[in-house]
């Protein structure tokens, strides 16, 4: 038997989860109780996190560190570290502020004067349009002590007509003096503009912030924060203190902090600016560079992508190597990890603003792949309609589509990561949010392959705290609590098997950013759905991949431990030129090739690569495919690598390979409808259904058919399966219960009984129901939260046999009692679970449901506001089948 299944049903899995701990200056008891109720919740490891602490760094901060580590070591637990007083990681714990004005942020920022002429004589004032964002500065003061610097004056050429830029222009910097633009305007209309460094502008919020693209500026909160904590605990690194995290650090270069749509193009927006970008900017577009600025922000056809493309190459450039890698390379050095994620929401991933320009760039010196879903994000069922998130809608296609495949792809490519991918994980879903819903969002991780996981948060803050809910202890308030460490084995159990191995994809989907900064493009994610939709599993690869790591070996794209069969390239006008030459050598090396709605037309640098372009449309494995047929396609040409025998566009499925041993994950993603497939697997042999919540295997029937192995699949709402193939599993397995030839359901009267949190299990009664009803209605207990108690007898006539117990609609958590025996818990649909032999009795026999809602229902918070509520209790129909 494979190892790590042998460790799991020995109970030895490792851990994969490090939620946050919130630290708010709490005395010593509190925080020694809290890691204990974390630990007491199967879990190995917190992240620490000052939400904000009244002294970061202080006296008090050290104290509380101290009885952290204490509590920690004495658990044999890890502890993590979030690297600033607060987030968004780059404020350095206030120190930027205090640091030389050239390590603070630096943007580059535009304001333009119209002008008719000819006109001799004229002059014109640049001291007041020396802007801070598109905020005027009405005197000269930025001016005069340097805060702001005239980069170049250009004047181009208007359209008399329509008012259109055209592409004369003139650099007339040298026109400049003391503030003042002399200049005799020719003949016509012409926009004169102004660009300049400037000291002030971005995101207010952030405006103390570092500048990710100076080393020396990210090296202020290596210096503050991180050597503060080698310094005291340096003996602990790499022992109790496991490494760093970084918190949604980006530019933060747009006054509307949250702008997901912020990039070269947008007016009035500064942008990103380092001292290094002008000798960067000169290499990449020549001396005269400065001439062609404006076009960051102004449309000239072609050449303002050109510009657009070099410019963001550049910046994201910059920001993986003196943010991410910097702060990597400080902690391998010191033996400790570094992980945390960046902004990816609404495909800001590829973009300025709260982004960091390129997703797989910005983590590249990490440790572990990482991504984050809060604020109702992903919504069961919002997979195509757009969802009110806080504080705007989801591009529910990215979310769903898109965002766990990122992670999941780096993870896979990045050698450093180890096959690691990090989430965090159910923040800011309000009180709505209970361990049905947890364990949906926990599947729609782990079946994309997310195997580690940040729970958002344990709040050792006197309840109720406002901040961001749910809390998982909240001070005892929290009824579900007691069924969280459920979940967590169910999580540790999963990750550990989709560790260590090797992930198995058919397609390879090419990342699109530098395509989105070069002129129209297509999102990754759109082939992407139509492949997942058809059980076609496949990784995101980035330009910088497929340029440096990747090779083609018989015909198969090879990238570090991965192969794929094809390689999906999303609509785009423009690649890089040396991405053009990459996909003609592939292409001539037998890699098959398949562009969706079809080829570039230039390459990114605006140069005409029609040679490379005609090589890609020449050649045999290159094919141009419909975006709506690309999945038949794929299957047509055989390739995939599982199979379901109809169309199911709500079927998940991830296939990971250890040494003998196949894992197949697959996870009903509809909120509402059952999955009845049969599926292909490409194997042999016995297979075998393991459930991680009862950390248990069955064997299961199987048939041979044309594309595999076939089995059976039937999956309620919220339902997933593991299927194991390999050697040494016949003897850990139990018989599968057979089909049920009968059924009882149970009517008659229950007895009520509740119990909020910190009164269980003592139960006050309620009254009495002939049928079942939801708990919440006005005219019951509409403002209950906590565990309705159900209790009723019913005739049992057949002798000792296996029989199942479904109680139908549960809202949320159930467990169960028979004749004063547990019969088992379930934490989502569907509300199943097997009596043992024993349990039931011929005659009368007495049963005990359990139902725990959430916290809504008394703590009406502004988070839930944002989605519908369940109902509450048990709804059945309660039924024993047979």
């Amino acid at each position: 038997m494979n190892i790590r299944l042998q460790e799991i049903l020995e109970g030895t899995e490792a851990n994969y989860l490090l939620p946050f701990l919130w630290q708010q200056g709490e005395e010593e008891h509190v925080i020694r109780q809290e890691i204990a109720r974390v630990n007491e919740a199967g879990i190995g490891a917190v992240c620490i996190e000052a939400r904000p602490h009244p002294d970061f760094l202080g006296p008090k901060w050290w104290k509380d560190m101290d009885i952290i580590l204490d509590e920690a070591r004495s658990r044999g637990m890890k502890v993590w570290i979030l690297d600033d007083d607060h987030f968004p990681t780059g404020h350095a714990a206030g120190k930027v502020t205090e640091a030389p004005e050239e390590l603070q942020r630096l943007f580059l920022g535009e304001r333009y004067i119209d002008t008719i002429g000819p006109a001799e004589g004229t002059s014109l004032l640049l001291d007041t349009l020396l802007m801070s964002g598109m905020r005027p500065t009405y005197s000269t003061t930025d001016y005069a002590t340097g805060m702001n610097k005239l980069v170049s004056v250009i004047a181009v050429r208007r359209d008399p007509h329509d008012g259109t830029l055209l592409s004369e222009s003139i650099d007339i910097t040298d026109h400049a003096e003391d503030g003042i633009l002399y200049w005799d305007i020719p003949e016509g209309y012409w926009r004169i503009f102004i660009v300049s460094e400037n000291r002030s502008g971005g995101s207010k919020s952030q405006e103390d912030y570092l500048n990710p693209l100076d080393r020396d500026s990210v090296r202020i909160l290596l210096d503050t924060v991180y050597e503060a904590f080698y310094e005291r605990y340096k003996d602990e690194f790499g022992k109790t203190i496991a490494g760093f995290f970084s918190d949604e650090p980006g530019f933060y270069n747009d006054t509307a902090t949250f702008d997901f749509e912020s990039k070269p193009g947008k007016k009035g927006v500064v942008l990103p600016w380092s001292r290094e970008m002008p000798a960067l900017l000169e290499q990449a577009l020549g001396e005269d560079y400065r001439k062609e600025l404006y076009l960051l922000w102004y449309e000239a056809g072609e050449r303002a992508d050109h510009i657009r493309y070099t410019y963001m190459n550049i910046v994201s450039k910059l920001y993986a190597e003196h943010f991410c890698s910097q702060i990597g390379d400080w902690c391998r050095a010191r033996g400790v990890e570094y992980i945390g994620h960046v902004l990816e929401d609404n495909n800001v991933h590829a973009r300025l603003g709260s982004g960091a320009g390129h997703f797989y760039r910005s983590l590249w010196g990490q440790d572990m792949s990482g991504i984050d879903v809060v604020l109702w994000q992903i919504v069961p069922g919002f997979d195509e309609l757009p969802f009110r998130m806080v504080p705007r809608e989801t591009d529910s296609e990215f979310f769903h589509y898109g965002l766990a495949k990122l992670g999941v792809s780096l993870g896979h490519i990045d050698p450093k990561k180890q096959g690691r991918t990090m989430c965090e994980v159910y923040g800011a879903y309000g009180w709505a949010e209970g361990l049905k819903l947890m364990k949906w969002l926990t599947d729609h991780m782990l079946v994309r392959g997310v195997n580690y996981f940040v729970p958002h948060a344990f709040s050792q803050k006197k309840f109720p705290d406002p901040d961001c809910p749910p809390h998982m202890y909240a001070s005892g308030e929290n009824p579900q609590f007691r069924y969280y460490k459920g979940l967590n084995q169910y999580m540790n159990r999963i990750s550990h098997l989709i560790s260590g191995g090797r992930h198995v994809a058919t397609a390879a989907v090419l990342y699109h950013a530098e395509a989105e900064w070069s002129g129209a493009a297509m999102y990754f994610h759109k082939p992407v759905k139509q492949l997942m939709q058809h059980q076609i599993d496949c990784d995101v690869l980035p330009v910088d991949a497929l340029l440096d790591m990747a090779s083609v070996i018989n015909g198969k794209l090879h990238v570090t431990n991965e192969d794929y069969s094809c390689l999906i390239v999303p609509y785009a006008e423009a690649l890089p030129a040396a991405m053009l030459r990459r996909l003609a050598e592939f292409a001539g090396q037998g890699l098959e090739i398949r562009f969706v709605d079809g080829l570039p037309a230039r390459a990114s640098e605006g140069v005409e690569d029609t040679a490379e372009l005609s090589r890609l449309a020449d050649n045999q494995s290159v094919q141009v495919v419909a975006l709506g047929d690309l999945a038949e396609a794929l299957l047509s040409d055989g390739y995939y690598d599982v199979k379901a025998g109809q169309y199911e566009p709500y079927l998940r499925n991830y296939h990971y390979v250890h040494d003998e041993l196949d894992v197949f994950m697959f996870f009903n993603e509809h909120p509402y409808q059952t999955i009845c497939t049969a599926i292909a697997l490409p194997v042999q042999g016995e297979l075998y259904a393991y459930d991680a919540f009862l950390n248990r295997l069955t064997l299961l029937s199987t048939r041979n058919g044309a594309d595999g192995l076939e089995v059976e699949l039937v999956l309620s709402p919220y339902e997933s399966v593991l299927i194991l193939h390999g050697p040494g599993i016949a003897g850990k397995a139990v018989p599968a219960i057979g089909q049920a030839e009968s059924e009882l359901v149970l009517g008659g009267e229950w007895n009520v009984s509740i119990a909020e949190a910190k009164q269980y299990p003592r139960f006050t009664e309620w009254g009495q129901l002939t049928s079942l009803h939801n708990m919440s209605r006005p005219d019951y207990l509409p403002r209950f939260s906590g565990t309705f108690r159900y209790e009723t007898e019913f005739a049992w006539n057949k002798a000792a046999s296996p029989a199942v117990i479904d109680l139908g609609g549960v809202h949320e958590t159930a467990e169960v009692w028979i004749n004063g025996s547990r019969a088992g818990v379930r934490i989502c649909p569907p509300y199943r679970m097997e009596i043992e032999p024993g349990l039931l009795k011929q005659g009368t026999n007495r049963l005990v449901v359990e139902v725990t809602n959430t916290l809504v229902k008394r703590e009406r918070d502004f988070l839930s506001a944002f989605a519908q509520q369940d109902p509450s209790g048990l709804l059945g129909p309660v039924r024993i089948l047979s």
